[in-house]
């Protein structure tokens, strides 16, 4: 904790106000500093991160990064704070070694929050109580392929968004920047709360309607053409924008595909992944859709995406499924490639 703060507090633009032992004391400073980001773990003695989260969430809502140990148990538990509120999740180092390294990724994170920004979180019920009997009546006879990329704010943009979406729809690749281990949990988490099945994708499989593939952690997500088939890839490689699994890869990986229908979203982020890919995607012959400012965790990656000319559309979250269909709607004059 000690290591972090150090490394935090070396930025000149960075202050670090306390550092808390346990969530009791964390209260405590959080009430006297008002901080605009706070760093939180799962495992902590006298309360667990989580049920610190989401009482935190409760009555004194703020940006939360988590810093969590890669286990079974810890990602799990991660996940949950990220449905609970928490903006990023990062993974613990294993030793003194790496803090530095994990201090740099946290860097990264606090710069691309905004200082005294509220955090627009959705209930997930009242999204999967909104009609979605127009979206699965245009979605289910729609064909194609949806793309979606997310960094920080993505996890909680996501599950709004697929809550949302029928249980038929076309098949969704998505890209939300998040370490190894914590990608399996996930794609279950999601798979638990919305319609469509929702998997961790392993490379090789044929795309299904009704089946989103989430990118594995530390593994850049591809989409192939195999024959007459769409296929997902999942390869190692150098990182992109700093990130693996990368936006880019996928969009820049899509945008070669001939003769399928294509609507790609790019959601919350910060930093500039994606924004190629989404400008590649629109040149050949994609609808490309930015999620908007208002609902934004952090306005980067759509901010810039806009900003090179890659949107054709911007929506907020909430109107993202209706855009999402249309898009594909008005595309389903060009010759779709057959999907099972």
């Amino acid at each position: 904790r000690r290591l972090v703060g150090d490394v935090l507090g070396s930025d000149p633009e960075i202050e670090v106000v306390g550092l808390a032992s346990d969530p009791f004391v964390a209260r405590d400073l959080i009430l006297q500093y008002e901080p605009d980001v706070v760093t939180l773990d799962i495992e902590m003695p006298r309360m667990d991160g989580l049920t610190f989260l989401r009482r935190m969430m409760q009555h004194h809502p703020l940006p939360v990064i988590i810093v969590s140990s890669v286990t079974q148990t810890g990602s799990a538990a991660s996940i949950e704070a990220l449905a609970a509120g928490a903006i990023d999740v990062i993974a613990k180092p294993g030793g003194p070694h790496s803090v530095g390294q994990v201090a740099e990724k946290l860097k990264q994170r606090i710069h691309g929050v905004k200082p005294g920004q509220p955090l627009r979180l959705a209930p997930r019920p009242a999204l999967a109580s909104a009609s979605v009997s127009p979206l699965g009546s245009s979605l289910s006879r729609s064909k194609g392929l949806i793309l979606v990329g997310a960094s920080t704010g993505g996890p909680q943009a996501l599950e709004a968004l697929l809550s949302r979406l029928p249980a038929d729809g076309p098949p969704m690749l998505i890209v939300q920047h998040m370490p190894a281990g914590f990608t399996a949990a996930f794609a279950s988490r999601l798979n638990a709360a919305c319609p469509m099945q929702v998997v961790e994708a392993k490379g090789g499989e044929m795309l299904k309607r009704g089946t989103a593939y989430i990118a594995p952690g530390d593994y850049h997500l591809l989409v192939e053409e195999v024959g007459l088939e769409l296929r997902t890839g999942v390869r190692p490689g150098p990182p992109v924008h700093y990130q693996r699994p990368a936006v880019d890869v996928l969009f820049h990986s899509a945008a070669r595909l001939k003769s399928t229908p294509i609507v790609a979203a790019l959601l919350t982020g910060m930093g500039a992944d994606g924004a190629d890919g989404m400008v590649a995607l629109r040149q050949a012959g994609a609808i490309t859709i930015a999620e908007d400012e208002q609902s934004c965790v952090v306005f980067g990656m759509p901010k810039e995406a806009i900003a090179r000319g890659g949107a054709v559309h911007v929506a907020t979250l909430l109107a993202m499924p209706r855009k999402l269909a249309d898009a594909l709607a008005g595309l389903q004059g060009s010759r779709a490639r057959s999907i099972a």
